[in-house]
């Protein structure tokens, strides 16, 4: 979990192919009208991610081995997500506010502008008990300190 460009996708797809597992992006899952708030540059209202968080959970229950590139950036984004989940770890990808805006200037997202990356960390609240990893890390040095924590 973590901010627009903390390289949930490329660390998470990076990790699934290392360990054998299915990599899902939760961005597959949007329903069109939240898409389309966020291309519009407005950021998503809880009302709105409630059942976008209920389908992510419906997918993960069905999942044995699976790595899911998410936000989650509150708490209660995070529990109703793994409700009823028996095993799973959040990994936090952390990174300054300067180098993620960076990156999002650098990188075109099919529907998360840039412009809403400070609404993110604004919104942001670190998670207690994760995988916590630094970003300015090169991708092979997040996927082995995760790996190293996670055990594998």
């Amino acid at each position: 979990m973590g901010v627009s460009g903390s390289g949930k996708t490329t660390i998470g797809q990076a990790l699934a192919e290392q360990l054998g597992w299915r990599y899902l992006d939760a961005d597959d899952y949007h329903p069109a009208a939240n898409v389309a708030k966020m291309a519009a540059g407005t950021p998503l209202q809880d009302a709105d991610r409630w059942p976008w968080l209920d389908k992510l959970n419906s997918v993960l229950q069905e999942e044995k081995d699976a790595i899911l590139g998410c936000s989650a950036l509150k708490e209660s984004y995070r529990q109703h997500l793994t409700a009823g989940l028996k095993d799973f770890r959040i990994v936090y990808l952390r990174g300054s506010f300067e180098l993620l805006s960076r990156r999002a200037a650098e990188r075109k997202h099919r529907f998360m502008p840039a412009s809403l990356l400070k609404s993110q960390f604004g919104a942001l609240e670190p998670p207690r008990g994760a995988i916590e990893v630094d970003v300015a890390q090169s991708v092979e040095a997040c996927v082995a300190a995760i790996r190293s924590q996670l055990g594998r």
